[in-house]
């Protein structure tokens, strides 16, 4: 593929890989399965992203840990681009009810994550004591 370039404000694919953490086939996954607008394409046929795409990217790095399903990263970010998009009173009343309650799950699941890392820590430190 060549250097990356940025063509009208667009990134390629290896610049938003780069950006993110992600490999490429990451990228192009989370765009075939909806997580992602479709990319625009250059005149060479290559991948183009926004930095909106990006940012979406960048939540579903920290979700993916937390096994957040497909489904629940797809509502989750759709939610965020709702209330983003300035939605009638009464729609943002249900859309931040439906943040909260992912934010809920975020802490149930960290909960879990922590028991789990000091499980870790703690074998970490029994097999320091049998090397001493």
């Amino acid at each position: 593929m060549g250097p990356t370039t940025k063509t009208r404000g667009l990134l390629q694919i290896g610049d938003v890989a780069e950006r993110t953490g992600l490999s490429l086939r990451s990228v192009r996954h989370y765009e075939e399965v909806g997580l992602l607008p479709p990319a625009e394409r250059s005149p060479g046929g290559f991948r183009l992203y926004t930095d909106a795409a990006v940012d979406r990217l960048l939540v579903v790095k920290q979700m993916k840990p937390l096994e957040f399903t497909l489904d629940e990263m797809r509502a989750l970010l759709d939610a965020q681009d709702e209330l983003a998009a300035g939605p009638a009173p009464t729609r943002r009343r249900e859309l931040q009810e439906s943040l909260a309650g992912y934010r809920l799950l975020v802490e149930q699941r960290l909960a879990k994550l922590e028991q789990r890392l000091a499980g870790g820590r703690a074998l970490h430190v029994s097999l320091g004591t049998l090397l001493r």
